[in-house]
């Protein structure tokens, strides 16, 4: 019978400055650079728990505003679910960090990513650091540029000019992409 997952939450924390800064805390057992983020204690809200853990990791009280998203990933042989808040952290820290916690450091945006120890987790802020820092006014919104739309003549006309080492690679890539679609939806993938 497969176990609950861990549940926990934190935030994405930002500092206003010269540039946008993100918190990253360092762990003491395991001295690796983490986001900010703990287990939910009983009868608290995922809310409540990430405001929480980033005071209590960064010493600093926040304001929490929207929600960036869910990582989920596997912890001690069980699936941990952390659900993270964009937060702002304004003036200095107002506690002592915790225990846990030997030292929090603000950073930008690439730089937490290439201090950050976990993959997951340098994933993760790849996709919601840019939103988080967008949505505090602190840079200009992506805009994603449209893809060219391609008619299908033009598609039809396009693979008629692949040489037969390049259709076949084509082909290869068409059957792989199908194989991978036939399992995810008989649920192996």
């Amino acid at each position: 019978m497969a176990r609950a997952p861990v549940m926990a939450a934190g935030g994405i924390v930002l500092r206003r400055g010269d540039a946008p800064l993100i918190a990253i805390v360092r762990q003491r057992k395991r001295n690796e650079w983490v986001l900010p983020k703990g287990k939910l204690d009983d009868g608290e809200t995922p809310k409540e728990a990430a405001h929480r853990e980033v005071l209590e990791e960064t010493g600093h009280d926040v304001v929490v505003h929207e929600f960036l998203g869910t990582l989920v990933y596997q912890s001690g042989g069980r699936s941990k679910a952390v659900h993270f808040w964009r937060m702002e952290a304004e003036g200095g820290p107002v506690r002592k960090l915790m225990s846990d916690i030997k030292a929090v450091d603000w950073l930008t945006l690439d730089d937490a990513l290439a201090r950050l120890s976990r993959e997951y987790e340098r994933a993760f802020l790849t996709q919601v650091g840019p939103i988080a820092i967008a949505a505090a006014g602190l840079a200009p919104s992506p805009v994603p540029e449209p893809a060219p739309v391609l008619a299908a003549d033009e598609v039809n006309a396009a693979l008629q000019s692949l040489t037969p080492p390049e259709a076949a690679s084509v082909d290869e890539l068409r059957y792989g992409v199908l194989q991978k679609v036939r399992a995810w939806l008989r649920g192996e993938a």
